[in-house]
């Protein structure tokens, strides 16, 4: 495994595992699946409604607590400085947990600036070992770095092939923050397990399409966790560390960029849509 280094030296595994769209009643199987496999991070969030299967299966998987990641979010729902202390309680209530090692605001929407201010003091607390948000544009992101007093040590944004936003962890770091990459694998869309320039690259090492794109999140340093309910893929998307791609495949990747995201954060329609969800 390797790992992203935060800006208050948390480690974090640069691979997960996601538990988005993941019924809650197939979870605590899904994850203990995965824990098996080998994964020690874990994805989820509020708006997930599979916080308490992911706890379940971490509890009963006997391995300690310590050896674990977890990330949840906050849903727009429970924006505001109070509203965001009790459900931090009630993530670790259904997580079975004292702490969470990264707590994210899922969404830009509502009254952030208030629920940052109860991230900033949940971390003081040691609830939570880091503190960052998800979905934040970056004119919104620069917004609320420059006015508070702790900076999101990660965004958790859409990156994959078609939509590679390219140069955007260089941006962030500018301002000690890390990126996350949720759709790595863009959802399955547009064919992209068949195409032809990833098939390519893969070839030369004895790899899937899945994991070169895995592969290329790595190497920008973003932390990336796909997910999959059949073991198989599991094990297959865990194992990247065992080559590296060449300049010449990044450059390759570079030119499958269409620059069309799956959910367009900034759009009114989406922030409509959000709020009333």
């Amino acid at each position: 495994m390797e790992y992203v280094k935060l800006s208050n030296d948390v480690e974090v595994p640069q691979l997960g595992f996601g538990v988005f769209q993941v019924a809650p009643d197939v979870t605590k199987d899904i994850v203990a699946k995965a824990i098996e496999v080998g994964y020690r991070h874990f994805d989820t969030a509020q708006a997930y409604y599979n916080e308490e299967a992911v706890g379940q299966a971490i509890k009963e998987s006997g391995i300690p607590r310590e050896e674990f990641f977890i990330t949840t979010k906050i849903w727009n729902t429970d924006h505001g400085y109070e509203e965001a202390k009790k459900a931090c309680e009630e993530s670790l209530r259904k997580l079975q947990t004292d702490y969470i090692d990264l707590y994210l605001i899922h969404q830009n929407i509502g009254d952030v600036f208030a629920t940052w201010r109860a991230f900033e003091e949940l971390y003081k607390e040691g609830k939570v070992k880091a503190i960052g948000v998800s979905n934040f544009a970056k004119d919104r992101f620069v917004n609320l770095a420059l006015h508070s007093e702790i900076t999101p040590m990660v965004n958790q944004i859409e990156v994959n092939p078609f939509y590679q936003q390219e140069g955007v962890e260089d941006f962030f770091d500018k301002y000690g923050t890390k990126v996350e990459a949720w759709g790595p694998l863009a959802e399955g869309r547009d064919g992209i397990f068949q195409d032809e320039t990833l098939k390519t690259i893969g070839d030369q090492y004895g790899k899937s399409v899945a994991q070169v794109i895995l592969r290329w999140l790595i190497q920008r340093g973003i932390i990336v966790f796909p997910k999959s309910s059949a073991e198989g893929r599991m094990k297959e998307n865990i194992d990247l560390f065992d080559f590296e791609l060449s300049d010449e495949d990044m450059e390759k990747i570079k030119t499958l960029d269409k620059n069309e995201p799956i959910a367009d954060i900034t759009s009114p329609q989406f922030v409509e849509m959000i709020s009333n969800y």
